[in-house]
């Protein structure tokens, strides 16, 4: 299985300073595993979007796959009490 490349949307850095540093390299090493399978046991499918959901504790990531260009854009990182808003 080929490796897919981790992008960022710009605002996800933002959403990086909230987030306490230990809990930031968990959330880290989460998102460099989705390189690898980024449809991993434990990770939904968003209804009525083209997006994915990962749990890491009390934060989720939120990331959208391009399967035709092995790229996995990630797009939010929160708290789970705000991140669909």
């Amino acid at each position: 299985m080929a490796e897919y490349k981790i992008l960022f949307k710009k605002s996800v850095w933002k959403d990086f300073k909230s987030i306490p540093d230990r809990d930031l390299k968990k959330i880290l090493k989460c998102i460099e595993s989705l390189g690898e399978n980024p449809r991993q046991p434990g990770c939904k499918k968003l209804s009525g979007q083209e997006r994915y959901r990962f749990r890491q504790e009390r934060y989720r990531i939120i990331y959208s796959i391009q399967d035709d260009e092995l790229n996995v854009w990630v797009v939010k990182v929160g708290h789970r009490k705000n991140i669909y808003r």
